[in-house]
């Protein structure tokens, strides 16, 4: 068995962006585990709109402060990072019950692949039940402001990123309230 001191948990993601729900998880997986390692995801069938290392920086700036997380970026199979980083744990948010199904599947395959691991579901504090990476850059892409869904260091890339390119582009400039 392995000893609690040694005992790694990986929350994994594209964390493109990370939200406040993201942290809400990491803030309270770290009280329970000795080590958290967020996994920040390549993903090969998303586009995103910052890039691996941009998300990496921004994961890195937005949990400064929580002493057992770490970051770390990978490419490829989760099961294999979590082979190769000594992982016991995965944590999962569910949000809603559409979560449930892809998350319940996702468990079993990596089960499958690497029976060592367990993942562990965490549903998010009630005022982040709604908030998905998705909504944060389309309301962000529609000019509206995301300041309070996002951390400060977060909410500052998305305007510099989209004002940049709209300013490239010369299409129309974006206000943000």
């Amino acid at each position: 068995m392995t000893q609690k001191s040694s005992f790694i948990a990986i929350f994994p993601g594209s964390f493109d962006p990370i939200t406040m729900g993201h942290l809400d998880i990491i803030r309270r997986a770290s009280t329970l585990f000795p080590k958290i390692i967020v996994a920040v995801a390549d993903p090969l069938h998303k586009k995103t709109m910052f890039t691996l290392e941009e998300r990496i920086k921004l994961v890195k700036e937005s949990v400064q402060g929580i002493p057992n997380v770490e970051v770390q970026g990978f490419t490829g199979l989760l099961v294999d990072f979590a082979k190769k980083v000594g992982a016991r744990a995965i944590i999962r948010g569910l949000r809603a019950v559409s979560d449930f199904e892809y998350e319940f599947k996702m468990a079993w395959m990596n089960r499958r692949m690497y029976p060592e691991v367990e993942t562990i579901f965490l549903i998010p504090s009630e005022e982040y039940a709604y908030l998905a990476s998705s909504l944060v850059k389309e309301i962000a892409l529609l000019g509206k402001d995301v300041d309070g869904l996002v951390p400060p260091p977060v909410e500052k890339k998305i305007r510099e990123t989209i004002l940049g390119k709209y300013k490239e582009s010369k299409g129309p400039s974006l206000e943000f309230d």
